[in-house]
Order: C-alpha cells, then structure tokens, then sequence
C-alpha cells in the first residue's frame, strides 16, 4: 500500500482545480489556475490561485485579465486569460493534477494585476 502524498503546488505552477462549490458570479467548475501565493508562506495546506478562463475578445483592455497563449510549458490549449479578479484560497485538496508552469515574467505580470484589483501602490 502507498502512503505517497502527491507534491504540493508551487508558485508560477499551473494546475487543474475543483472550485465548485461556488456562489453568484464567482468562477466555478474544474478549471486551470496558476498558483501565486509564495512558497515559504503559510502553515496550513492552502494556495491562493488565479483562475483561469477561455479568451473573449471582449477581455481585450481589461488590466485584470492576464492574456496566456498555450505553449509547451503551460500545459494550456486554448488561448486564455488569468482572471486576477477571481484570486482566492484554496484546499490543497482541490488540486487535481498539474498541468505545466508559466514563466517569471508572466508571473509578475499577474502580480501587477493582482496589485491594479486591490489598488496597491
């Protein structure tokens, strides 16, 4: 019998995530998000995420949505979008597998949305 805990989430990881249940307008089903709450920070079994969702021209402008082309690194496969609107924290319970990683760059381009959504100077 295996006792091996699957690996923890890290940061810039892109990851399939339960997010239901869900209430209102919040982003529900099993979806991509990118993990982007440190490493080093916390003591209980939770990630922050952002989800990520399918690409709408209508997204175009909109500072809160990070734009994210499928590569051979993200484990993507539509053009999509990280909605830095819809961040939150979740179980490590409801990762489901891992899908690929994004680079520093990008990164830090959800970050600075993250900063715009809470108007962090």
């Amino acid at each position: 019998m295996s006792t091996k805990k699957p690996p923890l989430p890290k940061r810039g990881e892109v990851w399939r995530v339960n997010l239901d249940p869900t209430i209102g307008a919040e982003m529900q089903k099993v979806r991509p998000g990118v993990v982007i709450s440190s490493d080093a920070i916390g003591i209980l079994p939770v990630k922050v995420i952002a989800p990520i969702t399918k690409w709408k021209d209508l997204f175009t402008g909109l500072e809160w949505l990070v734009p994210l082309k499928p590569d051979g690194n993200n484990g993507l496969t539509e053009d999509s979008a990280v909605d830095t609107l819809q961040v939150r924290g979740v179980a490590i319970e409801r990762f489901i597998e891992k899908k690929g990683r994004i680079t520093a760059s990008q990164l830090e381009e959800i970050v600075a949305a993250v900063a715009i959504v809470i108007e962090y100077q």
